[in-house]
């Protein structure tokens, strides 16, 4: 039986165990399908974690494009994943809801090999409506009839792959379905009776009759083509505001209120009998149906187990400061003391630690939405006339800019300074938000400097050394809290391109890039082992590390990073070049993708836990000279 806390049955929900049986309920039934499907979701991520406000405040949509469309067949596409929990919870994942984002469970985002239903793997933005484009091509060539649904946000909707989409979708005569979600009213006048009575005027097969047919018969009178299409898009662009849409060339509809299900079945049902590409415009509110979750969506947004009653979230006790906050402290400590330092993030404010810089400094503030490649030459355009820019990102988003970073950015050798959060394995959000490969894919590009902070003074002490470095300089650094050291308020660096000795030893050099190194300390005690606080990637400390390979029997490099063009083989690359042939082994995360987990279910996946360590590296000293001795050479 599905895990929840005690309260009224889901009665209706209980003989849901997939659309199908959605769809034999009448309409008047889905109202309380609803209640029911919000109550569930409260009470599951109660427990769980995860999620919630985006998915209470799709609720009633993911009820109506059930009902009214026969999914899987019928493509049903969600982007980013965060509101996809209903959509789990109507397609036969019920009872599993009590794994959410576990080891082994379900994830939170959505998944091709999780369920059919599932059409198209979601973790980023502004996905959706590229691929269901696809799919309506990938149909339409194999001449399978089937309807094709992308849902965005009006978040989502900010990033220019989504209008990349829309500007090739109205160019093809392809039968398309994008409803924009928009939760934050940002673009959408009032939502009320006249709204709704005209999307219904708007969505009926009569309008859409007369429409076409005034425009057959006044179209082929000389000179009226240009004129009727004119006096069309006006009239409708004084009530409505998908005007711009209609020029990209969908017939647009709304806004509707995206939570009365009657209005969305009904639209949904005549909007599904037009052709082509067809645009819905409705309107919800995040957290809808609980409370503490309407009155603050943001906090809402990504949740710790709570009280559903109260809403409060279980107290984590008094943990270390995370990373995040080094940031966030070290970001305003040093625009006091500098006037140029400006701060950019593409919609991660609170992800990032921005929230009190924001408050601070609003006008050296600035957040570019879910635009991560804009982010990237906005800093860039900056810092040609003066400005010292910092860019707050994950490791997973700065993979989306990828050409700006190298080409606006580096190619000029202009002075950004890169603060990538979440590198490295970062736990329930899974491999969708993994920093899993920023090591490898910057540290290929020339005038990038990489740091990699082993703790949170080091990590502040790494930001105020790449803030002064001249050039591009990335520092990375993990999700969640540190060791417990005091970073201080200082304005301390770290000597350029230099390692530091942790513990002189023998036989065994243990090269620790990041934060692994106090998890492997007692490791370097038990084998006598020499260990190394590497803290540069790029520039290498080659004086450390050509001495090192000189009198140890074996190197061993760790980092949170996959193996393929990593740290590791970086120092790889300059002993081959230096012709030295001391033996490394690479410790690193493996060639595939690391599922859900806490963080350290996800580092003994990758064969990174301590122990996993020491037995790979006692291996590889059994295979250097067939007895182990040289960990106390």
């Amino acid at each position: 039986m599905p895990h929840s806390l005690p309260g009224a049955p889901y009665e209706l929900l209980d003989d849901i165990a997939s659309p199908a049986d959605l769809r034999a309920l009448t309409t008047g039934q889905l109202p309380a399908v609803a209640a029911e499907v919000r109550r569930f979701l409260v009470n599951t991520v109660s427990q769980t974690g995860g999620h919630l406000a985006a998915g209470l405040g799709v609720v009633e949509l993911t009820v109506a494009l059930h009902y009214v469309f026969n999914t899987p067949h019928d493509r049903l596409v969600w982007d980013v994943g965060h509101q996809a929990y209903p959509h789990k919870i109507l397609t036969g994942r019920r009872e599993r809801m009590h794994t959410l984002r576990k080891k082994d469970g379900l994830s939170g985002f959505l998944k091709r090999d999780e369920s059919e239903y599932d059409a198209f793997g979601a973790g980023h933005s502004s996905t959706s409506i590229s691929a269901a484009l696809g799919m309506a091509v990938a149909a339409k060539t194999a001449g399978q009839a089937r309807e094709h649904i992308a849902v965005i946000g009006d978040g989502a909707l900010s990033a220019g792959m989504a209008f990349e989409a829309l500007n090739h979708a109205g160019a093809l005569d392809l039968d398309l379905l994008v409803i924009l979600n928009d939760n934050d009213m940002s673009i959408s006048p009032p939502v009320g009776a006249v709204s709704n009575y005209l999307a219904r005027v708007l969505s009926s097969g009569l309008y859409n009759r007369v429409r076409e047919g005034g425009k057959y018969v006044l179209s082929g009178l000389p000179g009226m083509k240009d004129l009727v299409h004119s006096i069309e898009e006006h009239m409708k662009g004084m009530v409505t505001p998908g005007t711009l849409f209609e020029e990209l060339g969908f017939n647009y509809i709304g806004p509707i209120d995206g939570h009365d299900v009657p209005l969305l079945v009904g639209t949904l049902r005549n909007m599904k009998a037009m052709r082509g590409p067809r645009f819905l415009h409705v309107v919800t509110r995040k957290g809808r149906g609980y409370t503490p979750a309407e009155d603050d969506p943001c906090v809402y947004h990504g949740v710790s187990p709570f009280n559903p009653s109260t809403g409060k979230m279980e107290g984590k006790g008094a943990a270390a400061k995370s990373f995040t906050e080094v940031f966030s402290d070290w970001a305003c400590d040093a625009a006091e003391r500098d006037e140029r330092l400006v701060a950019i993030t593409p919609a991660m404010c609170e992800g990032s630690g921005l929230v009190a810089f924001a408050e601070r400094f609003p006008r050296r503030y600035f957040d570019v939405g879910i635009a991560e490649q804009h982010a990237v030459t906005f800093a860039a355009g900056m810092a040609c006339d003066g400005l010292k820019p910092v860019v707050a990102i994950y490791s997973t988003f700065l993979q989306r800019a990828y050409d700006q970073l190298l080409h606006d950015v580096a190619l000029q050798k202009l002075d950004v300074t890169f603060a990538v959060d979440r590198a490295g394995q970062v736990g329930a959000d899974g491999a969708t938000h993994a920093g899993s490969f920023d090591l490898s894919y910057a540290r290929c590009i020339p005038n990038m400097a990489i740091l990699a902070p082993a703790d949170e003074a080091e990590c502040r002490a790494m930001l105020q050394t790449a803030f002064e470095y001249p050039g591009p300089a990335l520092v990375r650094y993990p999700r969640g809290a540190g060791i417990g050291i005091d970073a201080g308020r200082g304005y301390e660096t770290v000597p350029w391109g230099r390692a530091a000795l942790a513990r002189k030893g023998g036989g065994v050099a243990l090269l620790v890039f990041g934060t692994l190194l106090e998890s492997v300390r007692p490791l370097a005690e038990l084998l006598g082992a020499t260990l190394v606080n590497m803290r540069f990637v790029k520039p290498l400390d080659e004086d450390m590390l050509l001495g090192l390979a000189a009198d140890h029997a074996l190197l061993v490099t760790l980092e949170e990073n996959v193996v393929q063009g990593g740290a590791g083989s970086a120092v790889n690359e300059l002993l081959h070049e230096a012709g030295v042939t001391t033996a490394v082994l690479n410790l690193g995360l493996p060639d595939r993708f690391i599922e859900q987990g806490t963080q350290a279910e996800q580092l003994e996946m990758a064969g990174l836990s301590p122990s996993q360590i020491e037995q790979r590296i006692r291996t590889a000293l059994v295979a250097l000279d067939g007895s182990g001795q040289a960990a106390r050479a």
